[in-house]
């Protein structure tokens, strides 16, 4: 995301160089410069890190698209955990970098990803209220799918993520409604679970399968996490 940031800001023919210590840099960092135009001029393992050289490129480097082709990407986050969440904002970060219209759709347990940890005080009856406080108010609070141990594997995941440089679950985030990727609620999924509008992050929208359907017949790749 960072590359794809910092290429949209600089004029045709400049050279961006990228450094990363990620062992797959190399593989991705090909194949985003094939899928955007920005040729790729040099990509090298030197001094324990991945160095790559990318020019920006002009219009007439973009690589051709058919009118009318399916290039989106859409997923439902059906599971609230931290790690699965994680890896659904790698997956969209990375489409919307490739100039890919990305959806979301958050739905039963995933909507808990999208809950505001300071959310203002709403009228809920007594079932509610009882879903309310058992289920993980925002991030901060979603477990891991495994090795959790009371939240003490969340915690370790967070610690690992920081000291290997890469950002964290809230950054992803930012950065995937930075880049125009669609965050999207069930309708449906908030009514049974008593999930108010007011309790959600700003720039959520707020649909049913409909719409959903109506961007996957648009998509060529559709996951379910």
């Amino acid at each position: 995301m960072q590359v794809y940031k910092t290429i949209d800001g600089m004029k045709a023919g400049d050279v961006l160089e990228v450094h990363a210590t990620d062992p797959g840099f190399a593989k991705d960092i090909k194949a985003w410069a094939e899928k955007t135009g920005n040729p790729l001029i040099e990509s090298k393992f030197e001094d324990k890190k991945f160095k790559a050289f990318i020019q920006k490129g002009d219009a007439s480097s973009a690589p051709l698209t058919v009118s009318n082709a399916k290039d989106g990407t859409t997923m439902v986050v059906f599971s609230g955990d931290l790690d699965k969440t994680i890896a659904s904002f790698i997956i969209a970060c990375g489409a919307a970098a490739m100039d890919k219209k990305v959806t979301m759709f958050f739905t039963f347990w995933g909507l808990n990803v999208l809950r505001r940890s300071d959310s203002p005080h709403v009228e809920k009856d007594m079932m509610e209220k009882m879903f309310g406080m058992m289920m993980p108010k925002g991030v901060n609070e979603l477990p891991l799918s495994k090795m959790n141990m009371a939240g003490m594997g969340a915690k370790m995941i967070n610690h690992a993520m920081q000291k290997k440089n890469v950002d964290s679950l809230e950054t992803l985030m930012k950065n995937a409604m930075e880049a125009g990727v669609k965050l999207v609620a069930c309708s449906m999924s908030m009514d049974i679970m008593g999930i108010k509008q007011e309790e959600l992050i700003d720039g959520v929208d707020i649909g049913g399968v409909a719409s959903y359907l109506g961007d996957a017949e648009e998509s060529r790749l559709n996951l379910f996490i």
